[in-house]
């Protein structure tokens, strides 16, 4: 094994496993709360969706794509490639969504009651878990097009033109259903991108405003509320999303709409979009209070080994 590869594979196994101590951390943090009977907050249900999403997310991708880079190449047949791919498809759309839900949840929860936002935040609460689980059905209903095109790696060598992730294949579907597939997958992905920049605007307003008008904070304890850091902690997590998912995107694009078959591109795709799922547990543990304080030196010193 060259050592790049040998390189690529141990950065790969370190955003693998701090992604999936993270979002097990995460879980078990919730569960405990659960049982505690610790009162949960309106994003909360959320959250759990979009860790669950996230975890799936690095075992779909970044375990296959550790092992391939560490030398494992045909350790998946076609069924077991096209589960994966069905998987980690879904689980992404999932997460995106989740996100993007997390950003306009925490938005209504946060508008003052006095204003036109009233009647929204009184009903929202109801909606949550419908928004969660129709979020995952559409995504598993949208992302069935995945099990028509992909299939393992050793099959149909003949054609030159496929996609090769380095443990499967993908086999080309015409230019124009990849147009029609990357343009609905575009909207989506500007749609939800353009909510969350909304919703991230509309928090940051309200926030200021509140500091403004509480001039007296400055003679308190620095300590933010339980709210407020909820805020920040969702505030970061859709700047840090829109970032990578605008990355992602460029190279996603250039992989499928340009035909660029570099391999390089490929595995820097498949990093970036890791990225996310990896970082995103540690953002919201440390940001959240009702963490024990004991936990944090271990959940700081992860975070910091991810980025």
């Amino acid at each position: 094994m060259a050592p790049r590869d040998l390189a690529l594979g141990m950065v790969f196994l370190v955003q693998t496993l701090a992604g999936i101590l993270g979002n097990s951390s995460l879980l078990l943090h919730y569960l405990i709360l659960h049982f505690t009977g610790c009162k949960f907050r309106l994003t909360d249900l959320i959250l759990k969706h979009l860790t669950v999403a996230n975890a799936l997310v690095i075992l779909s991708k970044g375990v296959p794509q550790t092992m391939a880079a560490l030398g494992m190449k045909h350790f998946l047949d076609d069924t077991g490639c096209k589960l994966v791919f069905y998987v980690h498809r879904v689980s992404r759309d999932v997460s995106i969504g989740s996100t993007c839900l997390l950003s306009v949840f925490q938005a209504i929860t946060i508008s003052p009651t006095c204003s036109r936002w009233k009647g929204l935040k009184v009903k929202a609460p109801k909606y949550v878990g419908s928004s969660t689980i129709l979020c995952w059905i559409l995504n598993m209903m949208f992302n069935v097009v995945v099990l028509l095109h992909v299939t393992a790696r050793w099959q149909n060598n003949n054609i030159t033109s496929k996609m090769d992730y380095d443990y499967c294949s993908a086999m080309p579907r015409g230019k124009i259903t990849d147009l029609l597939y990357i343009a609905l997958m575009l909207f989506r992905d500007v749609v939800f991108v353009g909510l969350m920049l909304w919703a991230s605007s509309f928090m940051v307003f309200i926030l200021y405003r509140h500091k403004q008008q509480v001039q007296y904070i400055h003679t308190l304890s620095h300590r933010s509320s339980p709210g407020s850091r909820a805020t920040q902690s969702i505030l970061v997590l859709v700047s840090s999303f829109v970032l990578l998912c605008s990355l992602s995107s460029i190279l996603h694009i250039g992989l499928v709409f340009f035909s660029i078959r570099k391999i390089w591109l490929v595995k820097a795709s498949t990093l970036i979009a890791g990225c996310f799922p990896a970082i995103s547990p540690y953002i919201l543990m440390s940001y959240d209070s009702r963490v024990p304080t004991h936990c944090l030196p271990w959940i700081i010193a992860a975070k910091s080994s991810v980025l």
